[in-house]
């Protein structure tokens, strides 16, 4: 709410710049974005997770907590909470050599 609060971005699926990414969101005030962090964990579902995604409780997941971080400033910007049932998700990381 420091970076966002009082601006039109402070929400990311409502408003005028509702669904654009985080990325163009934060740079409309101003503040530049790269690649985000990512703590990825497995675990079992909750009971309501396992309610929302449509399986049985004791699921296998993987929660994602995904973290933007001004380049200025170093200060976390935005972090969203994911939750994917584990056997739809490969998480894969780093970036593949262009031939």
């Amino acid at each position: 709410m420091a970076a966002t609060g009082g601006s039109l971005v402070v929400l990311p699926e409502a408003g005028p710049h509702a669904g654009i990414g985080v990325a163009d969101r934060m740079a409309l005030i101003g503040i530049e974005v790269g690649v985000p962090v990512e703590r990825v964990t497995a675990r079992q579902a909750s009971r309501s997770e396992a309610q929302t995604l449509g399986v049985a409780p004791a699921a296998p997941v993987m929660a994602i907590e995904r973290t933007y971080y001004d380049h200025g400033t170093s200060r976390p910007v935005e972090t969203a909470d994911i939750v994917r049932l584990g056997s739809r998700r490969v998480a894969e990381y780093g970036r593949r050599p262009q031939s």
